[in-house]
């Protein structure tokens, strides 16, 4: 069985795109483009059966996880029993599977005698209808209209959005050096460190992912870019990248509303995924009024 755990390859994105649209349960971790951000903080490997595609994970302490397996709800249970033989026979641990979304736990109806399952808010996504961030339209985004159109007249005729490539890495990268030195906290400079890296990696891969890029520039200087994906069968916009210049006011709220009418115009949400329990992101996230969240739990095998 060991012998069968892959390596997450560039090369095997076909593969691994048709694993995560046989389940669509509009979660950030749904995202394949995630997944390839990500995988260089945390390792990932996966194997697969005649039902599914099952994850094994390994934290920066070393310790073993999964995520919820890639497969049709009606075998979610038997690719859920097939991570948790691996987890007990090979690794000779208990599993423990992480972001595991509301209808997953309703469908593997696990017993409490064996199972310890746990609400965890720090990764709930937050989903939001694409209409109101193009237009900010309501009394809810009053404060918001107010600063993108403060920031369309502090700038007027000075600030341009762009479509972007990997004909524009250097700038973003560059970009994203400013943002980590304007951040204190060392741990932060690891997790931009971590995101520069894979945001490079799928610069330099783009004809195998389908997203866009948006930048804003301010006298022709990138002051922010974003990146998202679409997935037709809920709908949705994920959002795994945005950055701006946060000395600038209204930037956010332009960014956010530009890229959605210049990229995607006919979606209907927009996913932009959890504030990792951070009180500032949180704040931010909520004052944007979210449609629903999606909720997430931890599964710990007793």
């Amino acid at each position: 069985m060991e012998d069968q755990l892959k390596e997450i390859k560039i090369e095997d994105y076909d593969e691994l795109n048709k694993y995560y649209n046989l389940r669509r349960p509009e979660t950030a971790d749904s995202n394949l483009l995630d997944l390839f951000l990500w995988e260089n903080s945390y390792p990932t490997w996966y194997f697969t059966n005649e039902y599914g595609l099952m994850w094994v994970a390994k934290s920066g302490k070393g310790q073993y996880y999964s995520s919820v397996p890639c497969c049709k709800d009606k075998d979610l249970k038997k690719c859920f029993l097939a991570t948790q033989k691996y987890f007990n026979q090979v690794l000779k641990k208990k599993l423990t599977m992480y972001l595991v979304d509301k209808k997953a736990i309703e469908t593997l109806e696990l017993p409490e005698k064996d199972y310890i399952i746990i609400q965890d808010r720090t990764y709930y996504d937050y989903v939001y209808d694409a209409e109101k961030l193009r237009t900010f339209s309501g009394k809810k985004y009053h404060k918001k209209k107010n600063h993108l159109n403060s920031f369309k007249r502090d700038y007027e005729g000075r600030y341009e959005f762009r479509l972007l490539s990997k004909k524009n890495q250097q700038e973003i990268l560059e970009f994203l050096d400013i943002w980590k030195d304007n951040k204190s906290d060392s741990e932060e400079h690891e997790f931009i460190e971590s995101e520069a890296k894979g945001i490079r990696f799928i610069l330099e891969h783009e004809n195998i992912f389908n997203y866009k890029i948006g930048g804003v520039y301010i006298d022709d200087r990138l002051e922010a870019f974003c990146i998202g994906n679409y997935y037709e069968q809920e709908d949705m916009v994920y959002l795994p990248v945005e950055k701006a210049n946060p000395e600038i006011r209204g930037l956010y709220q332009y960014i956010c509303s530009q890229f959605l009418i210049t990229a995607f115009p006919g979606a209907g949400k927009e996913n932009r995924e959890d504030d990792m329990g951070l009180e500032g992101l949180r704040k931010s996230k909520l004052s944007y009024n979210p449609i629903y969240m999606v909720e997430k739990y931890t599964i710990i095998q007793k």
